[in-house]
């Protein structure tokens, strides 16, 4: 029997995720949103494109969660996307709404199911995800550090004129501007990057790194991030369905781990079959342990928000 995965929401970061899941043949995808008729058009391209693509992955469109039934993952995408100038707390009480009516209703069709949390502001909306889906931890997470890790690669790439691929880069804390780029655990080739990049040029790729998502939003006008955003999903997705047992940076649950208690802060974790499988904790500087906390208590400061 295929994997099937839901993702919700047929916007830009959704519609790709589905695209990139059946092009990588990681099972057939449920594309579901409220909007008549766009899932199902779109999910109906994106299968035709099989036929010159070589792949064979089922992907249908649907408004309501019939479809979703039996389900082994869920990827959130749906929710309001950042306008310039506003910032992701803006988002808050809009996408606690969406997020707490999709994944209720996702769940209704899928117990046996692992939560991806895509929609901003990413730790709040999985503490929704968590809440209303009353699913264990592990089986509820978030796609924050990936991204901005991906970000850093990108911006340390251009810097250094060599292939992303040889470079490692660890962000931690909240996906927003209190992320916490960790410099000294960023190499390039094995080669610590603090080597090879001058103090103030790095300050400034990770001072670019923390606006990454704004600056995207500003080119953009009408919309942001998704190529980016979709990928580190689809990584995530992958990583689980194969159970690769990955070490990458997610929202998780912390209950104790780096002096977090009770809340969703980005840090790295084993992604595997039984989802988020471990936390790998870290040995922070002073400074290090200083700015984490200071991105926990923002995270704690919209949690306190939430009504759900």
């Amino acid at each position: 029997m295929r994997t099937k995965i839901t993702v919700i929401g047929a916007g830009n970061v959704g519609a790709t995720t589905a695209q990139r899941i059946v092009e990588q043949q990681l099972g057939d995808v449920v594309l579901v949103d409220v909007v008549e008729g766009v899932p199902q058009g779109k999910g109906l391209d994106m299968y035709q494109s099989g036929a010159v693509e070589g792949f064979d992955m089922k992907i249908v469109g649907a408004n309501n969660y019939e479809e979703t039934a039996g389900s082994s993952i869920c990827v959130m995408t749906a929710g309001l996307a950042r306008k310039p100038g506003m910032s992701r707390d803006d988002l808050l009480k809009k996408n606690e709404e969406i997020v707490a009516d999709c994944i209720s209703k996702v769940c209704r069709h899928s117990r046996d199911l692992t939560i991806i949390v895509v929609t901003n502001p990413l730790d709040a909306m999985c503490e929704v995800a968590r809440r209303v889906s009353k699913l264990p931890k592990n089986k509820v997470f978030g796609m924050a550090g990936i991204l901005d890790s991906a970000r850093m690669r990108a911006f340390i790439a251009m810097e250094l004129n060599v292939s992303m691929t040889n470079i490692h880069a660890t962000v931690l804390g909240g996906h927003g501007d209190t992320m916490v780029p960790l410099t000294r655990y960023c190499t390039v080739a094995g080669v610590p990057i603090t080597e090879l990049i001058a103090p103030d040029r790095l300050a400034a790729i990770v001072k670019r790194t923390a606006g990454g998502g704004a600056e995207i939003v500003n080119f953009l006008k009408t919309g942001s991030a998704y190529y980016a955003p979709s990928a580190a999903a689809v990584e995530m997705v992958d990583s689980i369905l194969k159970d690769k047992k990955k070490i990458l940076p997610c929202a998780a649950y912390l209950e104790g781990e780096y002096g977090v208690n009770g809340l969703y802060v980005g840090v790295p974790v084993v992604l595997g079959a039984n989802g988020l499988e471990r936390v790998i904790e870290l040995k922070l500087t002073a400074d290090e342990a200083a700015a984490l906390k200071k991105s926990a208590d923002s995270v704690a400061e919209l949690c306190g928000l939430l009504t759900c």
